[in-house]
């Protein structure tokens, strides 16, 4: 692997570490403003889903590592440590700093060994769904509040503008990395160029803005029911993810966090659980959502309930749909011509496959996100089996 492909990987998980202790701290310092300015309610709500999120988060990763094969984490301390560690809320901060170490290690070797690459891809694929995991159960709710907040105030602090603005970036960037990530898992799979990288951010941002948009409508014009609204399709949409009969987690305990929290970010953006084709459950999932949608500002238009935002709302709602429309066609672009799959050199990659094969079951693989990986890219299935039919019939 080329230098310069190491030390990028190396740069990204230093923004991202960096990112997630910004956004933290923003979050700390919104709460503490609210507290000052005498509005216990949101500071309380803005600390409730930051400690939801982080339990929900610690809980995955815990579970995860004590599914993790005997002996890959030599490295690591004790069990006992590792548990003070997750019930302190710090081992999503230690895996960070743990998967930047390796990142490290790998790129201060001359010659980096296999097993090595292979560990810190290991780890910043749990990272990186990790990432995604609390962008959709912290991030991307704290956002709704703040724009719920705005809407019912009339007006918008400078430290709400900086909450705004980081939220946005971060969950575009969550998912962008996590489709990354998903690519690692797959060799046969070409990774994502600039171009494709930049229309994926864009398209991802672009869909999230009138979901968030009007959830947060919702919250300010029924701040009582948005609870209700919530559970009610956080049922429906779980109810979906279970029919898809997921395998993620090591037990059925586990697997059920897991489902409420695909549920979670099922009710904001698109996100695929099961093998086959995506194409349709993808369509049903965004008709279920654009449903809900324009419901919620119908409800609006017809109960003209006053806001102090009202004329905003008037400028952001028009923005809103353009803002879809515009997602949707990039989202379109993306998938019939930006795809990585529409340049593939099918022989090269196939024959770097091959050549490999035979070493990467001796190396570490996780298989959480290898599994998530194929169901993602169904056509992967098919490439996975004919290179050990080519394995077993002495290609090699």
């Amino acid at each position: 692997m080329p230098r310069a492909t190491l030390l990028w990987d190396l740069v990204l998980g230093v923004l991202g570490t960096t990112a997630f202790l910004i956004d933290l701290g923003v979050d700390l310092w919104t709460a503490s403003r609210y507290v000052l300015s005498g509005r216990y309610l949101w500071a309380a709500l803005v600390l409730a889903l930051l400690g939801l999120s982080s339990v929900v988060l610690q809980l995955f990763s815990w579970v995860w590592l004590r599914g993790d094969p005997d002996g890959l984490h030599a490295s690591q301390p004790s069990g006992r440590w590792l548990a003070l560690l997750h019930l302190l809320q710090l081992g999503y901060l230690y895996r960070c700093l743990q998967g930047l170490w390796q990142g490290l290690l790998v790129f201060r070797q001359e010659v980096p060994s296999e097993f090595d690459l292979a560990y810190a891809d290991f780890l910043a694929l749990d990272i990186s769904m990790l990432r995604l995991f609390e962008t959709f159960l912290e991030t991307t709710p704290q956002l709704t509040l703040v724009l719920a907040i705005v809407l019912q105030s009339g007006r918008v602090e400078y430290y709400q503008w900086v909450a705004i603005v980081m939220s946005f970036l971060g969950i575009s960037w969550a998912l962008l990395d996590y489709h990354r990530a998903l690519r690692t898992c797959l060799p046969a799979k070409p990774l994502l160029g600039l171009g494709s990288s930049v229309i994926y951010f864009l398209w991802n941002l672009l869909l999230l803005w009138p979901r968030i948009l009007v959830v947060a409508l919702f919250s300010a014009l029924f701040p009582r029911y948005v609870a209700l609204h919530f559970v009610g399709l956080w049922l429906v949409l779980l109810f979906w993810v279970w029919l898809q009969g997921t395998d993620f987690m090591p037990d059925s305990c586990s697997e059920w966090l897991y489902r409420a929290t695909v549920a979670t970010i099922l009710y904001f953006s698109w996100f695929n659980v099961a093998d086959g084709r995506t194409r349709g459950r993808a369509s049903i999932h965004l008709a279920f959502l654009l449903g809900d949608s324009i419901l919620i500002v119908v409800t609006w238009l017809t109960h003209s309930i006053w806001l102090p935002s009202g004329n905003l709302l008037q400028i952001l709602l028009p923005m809103g749909v353009v803002c879809f429309f515009l997602g949707l066609a990039l989202r379109l672009v993306y998938y019939c011509w930006l795809h990585p799959s529409c340049h593939r050199g099918s022989d090269q990659v196939d024959g770097i496959l091959g050549s490999r094969s035979c070493q990467l079951h001796q190396l570490p693989q996780n298989k959480r996100m290898t599994k998530l990986a194929q169901n993602f890219f169904p056509k992967a299935r098919g490439e996975a089996a004919l290179t050990r039919n080519r394995d077993m019939n002495g290609v090699l």
